[in-house]
């Protein structure tokens, strides 16, 4: 391990440029999507995972993995539990839920950004005013 990183997962599994996958998609390790999903894209366990979806795919349907960077279109709610990257030409529509965010200028969210670390935290109670 480098500066405490953990080395990412192979990519062994890849969705191919001009192709069309129509279902859920379960994934263990690594996948990189160049084609076109329609259905969720869900690692499977809980294990380390990386998800590429390049500037050339899309996805219709949820997203989950551990470690997942956008740089095409994703249209639906995405929870990442380790890193997401949103490159310059992500489009995003849908809630996100994540741990640690990294969005470059020029990528665009339509929905909810919401960190999974901030389910963790109380809520905070505001002290009544003493004016009267």
């Amino acid at each position: 391990m480098l500066l405490g990183k953990k080395k990412p997962p192979p990519i062994r599994s890849l969705i191919g440029e001009g192709m069309t996958v129509q279902g859920t998609v379960l994934f263990s390790e690594g996948l990189r999507i160049d084609g076109r999903v329609e259905g969720d894209v869900i690692v499977a366990g809980d294990g380390h995972s990386i998800l590429v979806i390049s500037e050339k795919a899309q996805v219709v349907g949820k997203v989950m993995a551990a470690h997942v960077i956008i740089n095409g279109e994703v249209q639906g709610p995405i929870v990442c539990h380790e890193m997401l990257e949103l490159q310059p030409k992500a489009r995003v529509t849908g809630d996100i839920r994540y741990d640690v965010l990294e969005m470059h200028p020029g990528a665009v969210v339509d929905g909810e950004l919401r960190s999974l670390k901030s389910a963790e935290k109380p809520q905070l109670k505001l002290a009544a005013s003493n004016d009267a």
